[in-house]
């Protein structure tokens, strides 16, 4: 496949901020008071690497496959709903907002560029981590409604 330099230069744009929120992730993980969210923003994080290893196999000319199912399913624990300290929910509640507006705006972003490309393929390959970056906020949202933060 042979990229415009259009479709280029939004591709090393879309991997710059996969990078971002890997290491965003990787951050947040670290610093969640909670262990339940901590283990959410781990797997989230390796998303976030397969999507910019995925980006990266594009610029490089790749088309990967899509995965058939995209749909992950989450049931969060409600730890902070049964007690706990207030100040680790609000510091939690704070990562957990901040995670949904970096995903609203990756998935923007992918949004905005998708229709950018030439090729179906590309675009299935787009579509799919947007779709993923949509699952993403609504997973942190469950989290943050399951322990009533929002």
């Amino acid at each position: 496949m042979i990229l415009t330099e259009q479709e280029t230069m939004l591709l090393k744009d879309l991997a710059q901020q996969e990078k971002l929120c890997m290491d965003k992730y990787s951050f947040y993980r670290s610093q969640a008071k909670d262990e339940d969210l901590q283990n959410l923003f781990d797997v989230i994080q390796k998303d976030e690497t397969e999507h910019h290893d995925t980006i990266n196999k594009l610029l490089s000319g790749t088309i990967p496959d899509v995965p058939s199912s995209t749909q992950k399913s989450y049931q969060p624990k409600g730890n902070y709903t049964h007690g706990g300290n207030p100040e680790d929910k609000t510091h939690d509640a704070l990562l957990c907002s901040d995670s949904i507006a970096a995903e609203k705006y990756v998935s923007s972003a992918y949004n905005n560029d998708l229709f950018s490309f030439a090729s179906p393929k590309v675009r299935q390959v787009l579509n799919h981590i947007q779709t993923e970056e949509q699952q993403h906020a609504e997973m942190i949202y469950s989290y943050k409604t399951a322990n009533a933060m929002a």
